[in-house]
């Protein structure tokens, strides 16, 4: 696996290393070892698939409180999607900044996002499935998240959005 650093302290691009032959190709898409070399949270208790019919469904922008924080490896497995990961850690020299990356079955990318920053995502395709690897159990208590289209953080999307639950469209302004 290639590791790539974003702008955003401890959020990685991760692009898979194939190893070809007349067959197709094998890779590894998760080695405890090389997340750790990185410094990456490495636990792994729960996996999540998100399936979204239609082009332009946003889900975001989600992240989980302390003390059930989560480190998030999202990978696109069916489709395309945007992929944003915005920077909520106050300590963190990029704090409200944000990254996009374009993932998707094709390209086969992940992104590591780390406590503290919340995830969302836009889709690129019609039926598109997106895979969560968590390193916390999901805990309705502590589940959070900010609009989506805050002007506090000017994320800009690259389509129009046809899809969002109330939930997402509901959070408050960031203060």
């Amino acid at each position: 696996m290639l590791f790539y650093e974003t702008k955003l302290p401890d959020v990685f691009e991760i692009h898979v290393e194939p190893h070809s032959d007349d067959r197709g190709f094998f890779a590894r898409s998760w080695c405890q070892k090389e997340f750790d070399a990185h410094g990456l949270n490495s636990k792994l208790v729960q996996s999540n698939i998100s399936f979204n019919m239609r082009k332009g469904t946003l889900r975001g922008m989600h992240f989980q409180a302390p003390p059930h924080a989560e480190a998030k490896i999202v990978r696109c497995t069916r489709g395309a999607i945007y992929d944003v990961v915005l920077d909520l850690r106050p300590s963190s020299p990029e704090y409200r900044n944000w990254i996009a990356v374009v993932l998707s079955s094709a390209n086969r990318h992940m992104v590591y996002v780390p406590e503290g920053c919340a995830h969302g995502f836009l889709t690129l395709e019609d039926e598109t499935e997106v895979l969560y690897l968590m390193s916390e159990f999901y805990d309705a208590e502590s589940a959070r998240g900010v609009r989506w289209n805050d002007p506090a953080f000017q994320i800009a999307w690259p389509g129009r959005v046809e899809v969002v639950s109330e939930r997402d469209a509901a959070y408050s302004a960031f203060v």
